[in-house]
């Protein structure tokens, strides 16, 4: 592929990212570092390298507050994504967030639901691999419901935690029944774990993934080896998702993972799903600290001279995606 190309060139002319401290270690005898990770050969449609990604913005006064600072404190935003999903927003609410994103050039991504957790079954709280899945027809139908409610108000990026629903959707899209410039974000509630799995979702129409943060980078590398699917990494993970705090390595995770978004995440902060406005002070502050993460990470991407290759602001594409025949779907279904 053309950006593939392009990757492999910036990387050939590019000067390698310092890193960190080990110019002190090499002075002082140390011997140097081996590099054993190979590098992605692989870019994003527009040649960037790495996007970026805001979570948890949940709902108008959020992202309101988050637009603010991400301009006082220059952090570009790619995407905002949002985890209570659809049903928790009015139809007012949902076409304010389009409108303020729209106008930022900002791709807004919603969550669907209702999930397995919130299911009056115990099975979706006690079994953590099920929770956040639709649980039965009707949990499938009612995520139907809400991509088609989603997508009839202008939004046009999907957060996605259950197979079956993404299958769902993909055929949806590619029959036209939702609009065809709809993406899918894979959840990092069912994020892949090994390049198997990694393609598997790419092929059920997955078109960012999220996969956790305690990958190593050469499992990184593991999964970019067989799939050019941008992916989505928390470089600080919410505690639920193992508090992990990996800024240092931001420079190494688009080096060995791109295409990828860096998610900025928060550590040691309130659960607030489902969200609604007894938790806005929090979730207005918690927005707001998450922005100052991603200037923290961006500042030390600068310093150790790994900041270019960011794709340019607005963009929002995969590229091209490998699929499973949709000729083999009925077999699903009937």
């Amino acid at each position: 592929m053309a950006s593939d190309s392009y990757a492999a060139n910036a990387y050939a002319h590019r000067p390698a990212a310092r890193r960190p401290g080990e110019h002190a270690l090499e002075d002082l005898g140390f011997p140097p570092s081996a590099e054993t990770v190979p590098s992605s050969a692989h870019a994003f449609p527009d040649g960037g390298t790495w996007r970026t990604e805001l979570p948890s913005c949940e709902g108008p006064a959020v992202l309101e507050a988050v637009l603010a600072e991400s301009a006082r404190l220059a952090v570009p935003l790619h995407r905002i994504s949002q985890g209570s999903g659809v049903w928790m927003l009015t139809d007012a609410e949902i076409i304010q967030m389009v409108a303020a994103c729209d106008e930022n050039d900002i791709e807004l991504c919603l969550f669907l639901g209702p999930r397995g957790t919130w299911d009056p079954g115990a099975g979706g709280r006690a079994y953590l691999a099920s929770g956040p899945r639709a649980r039965g027809r009707d949990q499938l139908a009612q995520c139907v419901e809400e991509a088609e409610r989603a997508t009839a108000l202008g939004v046009r990026c999907l957060l996605v935690a259950d197979e079956g629903v993404l299958w769902t959707l993909h055929k949806m899209r590619a029959a036209g029944r939702l609009p065809a410039d709809t993406t899918f974000k894979v959840s990092a509630l069912v994020g892949p774990v090994n390049p198997a799995s990694y393609a598997v979702w790419e092929q059920l129409g997955g078109d960012s993934l999220n996969v956790p943060s305690d990958l190593t980078l050469a499992q990184i590398a593991e999964i970019r080896a067989v799939s050019t699917a941008p992916m989505d990494f928390y470089v600080e993970t919410p505690d639920d998702l193992g508090g992990f705090v990996r800024m240092y390595e931001a420079a190494e995770l688009i080096r060995c993972g791109a295409p990828i978004y860096l998610k900025f995440g928060l550590r040691n902060a309130a659960p607030i799903y489902p969200m609604g406005r007894h938790l806005n002070a929090l979730a207005v502050e918690s927005g707001r600290e998450r922005v100052r993460r991603g200037r923290l990470v961006l500042d030390l991407l600068a310093r150790l001279g790994a900041d270019g290759g960011m794709s340019p602001l607005g963009s929002r594409t995969p590229g091209p995606l490998r699929r499973f025949p949709l000729a083999e779907a009925a077999a699903l279904t009937t």
